[in-house]
Formats: C-alpha cells, sequence, structure tokens
C-alpha cells in the first residue's frame, strides 16, 4: 500500500504535480580564498629572505564592480557540487590540483550580490608558491597575488545576564605594487550559557568587490585558529624545507614571533628529518625536513 499525505497523493503523484519555479531560488556560486607564502626579494644573499603570506585576486572585467579586485569564483554549474565547482575554479585559476581544500562557511545575505539573489558557498585553499602559473579567468582583466596582512584595531567587551558579547575591529591590507586595498571588518561574538556565534561586518571598503572583504576575513580567523593545533600550515610548505622557513610560515600567519626553542617542540611530531640539507644558500648548510608520513 503506497503511503499518502495530508492531500491524499502519493509520492509519485506529489512529484508529478511539483512545480520548483513557484518557489524563488537563489543563485550558488563559490568563492575561493587561495593562501600562499612565499619568499620577499633579499638584496643580501648570505640573510634569509623574509616570508610574506599571499591572497590570489582577480580584477573584475566585467559588471558588477568593474575594475575592482575580487577573490576567484565563479557559479556551480548543474552537473557539479560545490566542492568539484571549487577544484575547477582553483585549476582553471591556478594551474594546480590535488592541494588542501577546505569548505569555510556559506554567505547568504539578501543583496551580497546586485544582480541578484546569490549565495557563496566559499572554499579556502593552501598551496606551495613554487606551484602556482596564474592565468587571468575569461571574467577577469588580470590576477596577481596580493601581500595580506590583518591587525586587530581595538576591541571591547559587553557583559550579559548570560553571557557577553566581544566586539572586535580589524584592518584588513592587501598590497600588490602600488595597488592597496583596505577595508575595517569587524567580527561579533556572541556567547550565552545556551550558544555561541559569530558574525562579520563590513565597516569601510576600499577596492574589493562584493562582500569578500569578509569572507577573507573569515577565512584569516580559520587559518589562524587551526594553525594553532593542527599540521596545516605544512600544506604552504614545499617538499623539503629548513625548520626556520617553517617557523616563518608560522610566524607570518600569527603576525607574531615565536621563539625558536618552543616552537620545535611543539612541531617535533609533525615533522621528520631527511639527509638533506641546503645549498648555495650564502650560510652554513641546514638540515631538510618533510612532513612527518606517519601523520598522513
Amino acid at each position: 500500500m503506497e503511503l499518502r499525505d495530508r492531500n491524499g497523493l502519493t509520492e509519485r503523484e506529489f512529484l508529478e504535480q511539483y512545480r520548483a519555479g513557484d518557489y524563488e531560488r537563489p543563485s550558488v556560486a563559490t568563492d575561493m580564498v587561495i593562501f600562499t607564502v612565499s619568499d620577499t626579494e633579499e638584496d643580501n644573499y648570505r640573510k634569509l629572505p623574509e616570508k610574506e603570506l599571499r591572497i590570489l585576486l582577480i580584477q573584475r572585467g566585467g559588471h558588477p564592480y568593474l575594475g575592482q579586485w575580487a577573490l576567484p569564483g565563479g557559479f556551480v554549474r548543474p552537473t557539479e557540487t560545490t566542492e568539484q565547482a571549487a577544484q575547477r575554479e582553483l585549476r582553471e585559476e591556478t594551474g594546480v590540483d590535488h592541494v588542501y581544500l577546505e569548505q569555510l562557511y556559506t554567505f547568504s545575505e539578501p543583496g551580497r550580490d546586485p544582480r541578484t539573489w546569490v549565495m557563496s558557498c566559499s572554499y579556502m585553499a593552501l598551496i606551495d608558491s613554487g606551484q602556482v602559473e596564474v592565468e587571468a579567468g575569461d571574467d577577469a582583466d588580470h590576477t596577481a597575488w596580493f601581500q595580506l596582512s590583518y591587525r586587530l584595531l581595538r576591541e571591547s567587551k559587553e557583559l550579559l545576564e548570560d553571557g557577553y558579547i566581544k566586539m572586535r575591529q580589524y584592518e584588513l591590507s592587501l598590497i600588490h605594487g602600488d595597488i592597496c586595498l583596505n577595508a575595517i571588518v569587524e567580527q561579533k561574538i556572541t556567547s550565552t550559557d545556551q550558544a555561541q556565534a559569530t558574525e562579520y561586518a563590513i565597516i569601510s571598503n576600499q577596492g574589493l568587490a562584493f562582500d569578500h572583504a569578509k569572507i577573507i576575513a573569515c577565512a584569516i580567523e580559520r587559518l589562524r585558529g587551526k594553525v594553532e593545533y593542527t599540521d596545516i600550515a605544512l600544506h604552504l610548505m614545499p617538499k623539503w624545507f629548513t625548520l626556520t622557513e617553517l617557523q616563518q610560515v608560522y610566524e607570518v600567519i600569527l603576525d607574531r614571533d615565536l621563539l625558536k626553542a618552543a616552537f620545535r617542540r611543539k612541531i617535533a611530531d609533525l615533522v621528520e628529518e631527511t639527509d638533506h640539507y641546503t645549498e648555495n644558500a650564502g650560510h652554513r648548510p641546514s638540515r631538510l625536513y618533510r612532513r612527518n608520513r606517519e601523520r598522513i
């Protein structure tokens, strides 16, 4: 006996009369926050180059936000999942595949895209800068790596009867040559005895399209949080690296100096020695390490 709903319909009868067009539906896009760490140029060959945290942006070649910079991304095709769309965008923009990819958050605020109702399922990717071949897509004029800075400006805390509200404002700065993009992003954390929620709002913005300053802020917070208790930073490293280079990567992500001894104790189980050493570095050779294969 077939089950019938409250209107007396079987599932087959219900599906035959169902009209998806009766309901307003959003378009779905993916936006990619692609991080890498690269060396700065150093005039003194005897001195180790500094590291920079960088993010890939595209300059939009069409409306809306013509000429402004945005995260790589695009609309999800009917034949793919959001993750498959993110992987496709990553291949198209950087030429790399099979790298660290993590879903961040779904941004669905009405009005975030002036064209129509667009929900963005955002992803974070981490890649070794030595693997990248950057090309501008069909909807972009230029593609470039921007040096990234995300620093706390001010914070406040309001006590509630059963918790608190913590407000933090950050300055997001993105620099590529003479191009400087800036935004002030506010993070609001509401914590009560029952739940905790985090919201982001753009207070000011100069040069970034859509709500991408908010997406970037969310990605940086995620990256900084996970680098403290996982091996996520190793996805930004080449096959072989020195411990000093690894410490530099941690420091540019966290935006603070770390004590050498404490850092090496912390990452001791994450890496393993190799029989290789640096060559032609202008200073005493250093032992090279790699990810601990037993943890992969």
